[in-house]
């Protein structure tokens, strides 16, 4: 990754119960982070489930931070994968998961 500029997007959010997400724009925040999950895997640790919403109004979420240092598109705990998509993870919506999430082969 050269610089903020190509901090990689959120392609797709299904999680309805998120305060940043709007069905018909997806998601507004600023740029998530992702972070560890209850069953190993990655979370997106900016999910808040708030009954308002939040963000910004005309926004193309990015990835801001990744702290799994083992996927495959974390370097030096940036995401550089093209695009991500968060999405219901194991426990559904209480936390998201980063669905691009790839262990990274030793």
């Amino acid at each position: 990754m050269a610089d903020v500029l190509d901090m990689p997007h959120i392609g797709s959010c299904t999680i309805d119960a998120c305060s940043y997400n709007d069905h018909s724009a997806g998601c507004h925040a600023g740029a998530i982070t992702v972070i560890d999950a209850p069953d190993g895997g990655a979370s997106c640790g900016t999910f808040i489930p708030l009954s308002i919403k939040g963000g910004l109004d005309k926004v193309v979420a990015e990835v801001g931070a990744c702290h799994r240092a083992e996927c495959a598109h974390n370097s030096q705990l940036e995401c550089a994968a093209s695009a991500v998509r968060i999405g219901a993870g194991p426990d559904n919506e209480a936390h998201p998961g980063c669905l691009t999430f790839e262990k990274r082969i030793a």
